[in-house]
């Protein structure tokens, strides 16, 4: 095997280095056919080992600056050779220190190397003990230790070991980075720096920016409360129905504008105009017999008529004063927000039923929603902008006009409402627009407009646990 393999060195001899190649190959699928490094590293090991006759080849990978044995061919007990693994392990410390690779018997051209863990390994076996290093980036991610009986491991031998080690060392340690956990990524990560913050350029910038951005987050800024807000008018006018009927006719419909003594809904009147010819009737009849008991001189009979005839003209005038309120009519200058009764044409509707709500066009106020967390950072007076969902390119000024002191709990958070007026609202508000209002508060830090969320929690959760 070994004379087989001293042609891979040779550049004269192109097979040596087409079986080279197919051996690094090979090699290379063995690896990438497990799942985690242990696995691969053990099947990377096993095949190896057939491939150059080892009778042991063990890989070992650098944690924490020592060499830990990781896998070894035809060996699943490690338990048992604990203290084998130690020995190869201080061998492969040797090498990584050293940063070349080591031999015993050391060939007759190399160069003087420390080689007393190599020794010792070398006394439980015989034979010759090879160890290479496994990289990555140019930096040792671990080594390779061959052990063989009989012949020696040659030059060409290492030289081939080394080759294939700088191949499968990027694999494996593609394979260790898959299985970190995300504390092993963190600490990693944090190795990596401290190692670039080593270099003095690189440590002085570094703490240029964290100076920078220290003071940036005790720069005092502009801080705003955000929350939900809608528009509603100042005022709110109900419009009931004022009697019994029927809906007969609908003038408007939510959003339409209206004006004062607009007609907006009828009412059918066919039911008062039947009373009200009843109404009539009767009084034409009362006024007679009144006539004809002021021509007898029948003073009892004049005094009854005269009275039933005034009852008949109060219930006349009854009917006719429901006639006209038959007719709705709009109560002020404003806009239908609630109410679409056009489907609704001949429904019975009773005295007092709510048929509109009416709001002023020109008078609006802001409700704005501001969670129970924020509260406290609130004052009248405090002025804001807000973004309707309708214009989002343009905002609007307004200043907070009055807190009310009863929290509101509804979709799943309890939240105050903060009244607002606008300075000069555009015409193209309405009333029942929703929007983001944000409230100007004062100026905070960027760490405190960072971290008040999460401290305010901590305290909280303190708080209750009784600490």
């Amino acid at each position: 095997m070994g004379g087989r393999l001293a042609a891979v060195s040779d550049d004269r001899r192109p097979a040596g280095s087409v079986m080279a190649a197919g051996i690094a190959l090979k090699l290379q699928a063995v690896v990438l056919s497990q799942a985690g490094l242990a696995q691969s590293a053990a099947a990377f090991a096993t095949e190896l080992a057939g491939v150059l006759g080892c009778d042991r080849v063990t890989v070992g990978w650098l944690e924490g600056g020592c060499a830990r044995v990781i896998a070894a061919s035809h060996s699943l007990d490690f338990d048992a050779r604990r203290a084998l693994f130690e020995k190869i392990g201080a061998a492969m410390d040797e090498a990584i220190e050293q940063a070349a690779t080591l031999m015993l018997p050391a060939a007759e051209a190399s160069s003087p190397c420390v080689t007393l863990a190599h020794a010792e390994v070398l006394a439980l076996l015989g034979g010759s003990v090879c160890t290479v290093l496994l990289v990555d980036a140019g930096r040792p991610v671990g080594a390779l230790t061959l052990e063989r009986t009989g012949t020696v491991l040659g030059a060409a031998e290492a030289a081939l070991c080394e080759d294939i080690a700088r191949l499968i060392g990027p694999l494996l340690e593609l394979k260790r980075r898959s299985e970190r956990s995300p504390a092993r990524v963190a600490l990693d990560a944090w190795r990596k720096w401290s190692a670039g913050f080593a270099q003095p350029r690189r440590r002085w910038a570094t703490l240029a920016v964290v100076a920078i951005a220290a003071g940036a987050t005790l720069v005092p800024v502009s801080y705003h409360v955000g929350a939900p807000a809608r528009l509603e008018g100042s005022v709110q006018r109900i419009v009931a129905a004022p009697i019994d009927g029927y809906l007969e006719q609908v003038n408007v419909r939510p959003g339409d504008r209206v004006r004062a003594n607009d007609v907006i809904a009828e009412l059918s009147q066919r039911d008062l105009q039947s009373e009200r010819a009843k109404r009539q009737s009767e009084l034409a009849q009362q006024e007679n017999l009144y006539g004809a008991a002021l021509a007898r001189a029948d003073r009892a009979q004049l005094v009854i008529h005269h009275a039933k005839a005034a009852e008949v003209q109060a219930q006349l005038a009854l009917v006719e004063h429901q006639m006209q309120r038959a007719r709705i009519r709009a109560p002020f200058d404003g806009v239908v927000i609630k109410g679409d009764l056009a489907q609704s044409l001949g429904a019975p509707v009773q005295r007092g039923e709510v048929l509109m709500t009416l709001a002023p066009s020109e008078g609006f106020r802001l409700i704005v929603e501001v969670d129970e967390r924020d509260i406290a950072q609130l004052q009248p007076g405090q002025p804001g902008r807000l973004a309707l969902a309708a214009m989002p390119g343009e905002t609007l000024a307004f200043r907070v006009h009055r807190i009310l002191p009863v929290a509101v709990a509804a979709d799943g958070r309890n939240f105050f409402e903060v009244e607002a007026l606008f300075h000069q609202a555009g015409s193209a508000v309405r009333p029942g627009l929703r929007g983001v209002a944000k409230i100007a508060v004062g100026e905070r830090s960027l760490l405190w407009i960072a971290t008040h969320r999460v401290v305010d929690w901590t305290r909280l959760a303190i708080w209750s646990l009784g600490a």
